[in-house]
């Protein structure tokens, strides 16, 4: 049985479980401050399900949100307006991520999600971290394939001198699918600070046998000696004295939990660790009923949450501000799915698709990208958010303009092609200044005629040359028809589509060109 196959199938042979302890020595700070060039992506995945539609409100579509969710709609006077864009603000809890925004380190992604979204959390969770399609079972992560392709031979031959720290760290929970390739964690986990143990050079003394037993005992060894080499080198990394932002929420304040795994990435970046991705959570945001105090809608569970997450973000924002590293160091957020545009009788609202997607850093292009949700004012229960942008059209601009791959290289990540959008400056991969974010404001790219209509209608749709992709989606996000999927030099063109074995109802079309989309609203009639 080979390496990979091994730690495949036992669960004692995993990076996963590591405890480590602060060092003492605040003059170790300097001498391990390696990584001066190197960029860092940490991820805040938030368990649950987040509500978009109270966390990025759209005051555009106020009218039609009152009607639709009297329980839980935020106040249109107390909604946090975003400088700029005066259609749309944030959850007042969030006055941390709002304080981003106007320094101009805060990009929001509009309507992420995917074709035939899924709403089981445990699926759509693996979706989303493994980058799969719906119909599609993934045995990798895409940040774990991302380090496949960076570290080609890991786990053999690791640490060493070129890459002696961990390739990513999980703090405050096991490394999930994620950050795995192949049955292999890319990285490890830490889940407290009690380490009473130093194996490292005192254990394995007898040599094992050439058996087979002999040799997983032997690989077993190596991944335990590995994972205490690694714990040796984020406890000397992990030194008192480099954060210094006051901002983190500590003790009961909502978020502390957060703040505290936050501020260890910190500490590690501080530290000199080369590590490339940290990966952090939130749970709590399934918030089927009781989603708000039902006196006061800006406060309650979901309240807590935002505020937790928006103040732990900024005080990290801060810190890293502070000790000098802001310009390599990105953050994002993601849930495994959104909650439905009509709340339910418990005073929450359930599972749903489309969701926002936040990006934080001084290099983050500090815009909208996409456009507030169009809100039917025929939508039930069952309607969802269309989608606007694709998460791995995300994860691939994570991939081209933060950690610099080639396109060719980020479709062998991604396992196909995505077009990548324009939310982080490209600057420090291609050398030029930062492209303005054209959104076609005001200009019509996509329309229909006849709509309504009964069997066919007519798309008409602009294209500026490139790869044009046209999808239409039913009111419950599911992809019924892919219209067009192929490169279509710049002009205007006309397109037949027969939808006459669809039931009636509300559908979304949806045009992408190169990372500019527009969705547009459809109506089927008898």
């Amino acid at each position: 049985m080979d390496r990979r196959s091994f730690l495949r199938n036992s669960s004692a042979a995993t990076l996963g479980g590591l405890t480590v302890q602060g060092f003492s020595s605040p003059l170790l700070g300097p001498l391990w401050n390696r990584a001066a060039e190197d960029r860092v992506l940490v991820v805040i995945q938030l368990f649950g399900g987040n509500d978009g539609l109270n966390t990025v409100i759209p005051l555009d579509q106020y009218g039609v949100l009152a009607v639709k969710r009297p329980n839980v709609l935020i106040p249109q006077g107390l909604v946090l307006p975003l400088d700029q864009v005066g259609a749309t603000g944030l959850h007042p809890a969030m006055d941390g991520m709002r304080e981003l925004w106007e320094m101009g380190k805060l990009g929001i992604v509009q309507g992420v999600s995917y074709p035939q979204p899924n709403y089981s959390h445990f699926r759509a969770t693996d979706i989303y971290e493994t980058g799969a399609s719906a119909n599609q079972l993934l045995s990798s992560g895409w940040t774990g394939r991302y380090l496949n392709f960076e570290y080609p031979n890991y786990p053999a031959g690791y640490p060493n001198i070129d890459m002696p720290d961990p390739l990513a760290i999980r703090i405050g929970g096991a490394v999930g699918s994620g950050l795995q390739y192949m049955g292999v964690s890319m990285g490890v986990a830490i889940n407290n600070t009690t380490d009473p143990l130093n194996l490292t050079g005192n254990i394995y003394l007898d040599p094992t046998s050439p058996a087979c037993s002999g040799g997983k005992l032997g690989l077993v060894r190596q991944v335990q000696r590995q994972t205490d080499l690694y714990g040796d080198v984020i406890q000397a990394a992990a030194v008192p004295g480099c954060n210094q932002s006051p901002l983190y929420p500590t003790g009961n304040q909502p978020g502390a939990k957060l703040a505290q795994a936050l501020k260890i990435v910190a500490q590690l970046i501080c530290g000199g660790l080369k590590t490339k991705i940290y990966w952090v959570s939130e749970t709590g945001f399934d918030t089927h009923a009781q989603q708000v105090d039902s006196a006061d809608h800006t406060i309650g569970a979901h309240a807590n949450l935002l505020q937790g997450v928006s103040d732990a973000v900024r005080a990290f924002q801060d810190d890293i501000s502070l000790l000098g590293f802001e310009d390599r160091v990105m953050g994002m957020t993601f849930s495994e799915f959104g909650r439905r545009i009509v709340d339910n009788a418990s005073g929450g609202t359930d599972h749903g698709s489309a969701q926002p997607m936040f990006f934080f850093g001084s290099q983050v292009i500090n815009t909208i990208t996409g456009t507030n949700p169009d809100i039917p004012s025929s939508a039930t229960y069952q309607t969802n958010l269309a989608m606007q942008y694709d998460f791995r059209s995300v994860y691939a601009s994570v991939l081209k303009d933060w950690f610099c791959l080639e396109d060719t290289d980020i479709d062998t990540v991604l396992l196909d092609t995505y077009q990548p959008l324009q939310i982080i400056d490209p600057s420090g991969c291609l050398g030029n200044a930062v492209h303005e974010i054209n959104q076609q404001a005001g200009t019509n790219l996509l329309s229909n005629y006849p709509n309504p209509f009964t069997e066919r209608t007519t798309f008409e749709y602009t294209s500026a040359g490139g790869r044009v992709l046209i999808q239409v989606f039913d009111e419950q996000g599911q992809l019924v028809q892919t219209v067009l999927n192929q490169p279509v030099p710049a002009g205007t063109y006309k397109v037949d589509v027969d939808l006459g074995d669809r039931t009636p109802g509300v559908y979304y079309a949806r045009l992408q060109n190169e990372g500019v989309q527009q969705v547009r609203n459809l109506l089927k009639v008898r």
